[in-house]
């Protein structure tokens, strides 16, 4: 092949390379987005959830009751009041999330596990939506499951 045919193709599918990948400073920025709602909660700061969260933000969860889905909805000023009120130490810690980022739309999905008191709570899937705004990449929702078993041992090893 050509020098020149190899460059024609590369051009070509580049589109198709980046698209969804979106630039690796936007991939740290949305970590560090999520990462800062985890850090709310361990710090139970309404500061740094202020930060994270759009203010219209809706929060759901999705846990196993009796063998039948129980869904539960919050918004982020239900969410930033709890941190004040709530008791106890807090712990999520997320591994090997996905990313997809087209223009200023972003989803992070990953696996976590949570730790209450320092004790294992529960695991499950986050799915993050994120918008970028001009003060960065913010949470516009997020969805979890909750799972009290059947949780594979986390790739981080225990809390520290």
């Amino acid at each position: 092949m050509t020098k020149r045919l190899s460059a024609l193709l590369l051009l070509i599918s580049l589109p198709a390379l980046a698209s969804g990948q979106g630039v690796p400073a936007d991939r740290t920025e949305i970590i560090a987005a999520v990462q800062g709602f985890f850090d709310s909660m361990a710090k139970r700061d309404p500061e740094i959830a202020r930060r994270v969260l759009m203010p219209e933000a809706r929060l759901h969860s999705v846990s196993d009751q009796s063998g039948a889905p129980v869904a539960r909805a919050s918004t982020a000023e239900a969410f930033i009041a709890g941190l004040t009120t709530g008791q106890g130490t807090l712990l999520e810690r997320m591994w090997d999330p996905e990313i997809r980022i087209e223009g200023a739309i972003a989803t992070l999905w990953t696996r976590y596990d949570f730790h209450r008191n320092g004790t294992f709570s529960h695991c499950g899937v986050d799915a993050f939506d994120l918008i970028k705004t001009p003060q960065g990449w913010r949470i516009a929702g997020a969805m979890y499951t909750i799972q009290r078993t059947g949780c594979a041992a986390s790739p981080l090893g225990p809390p520290k």
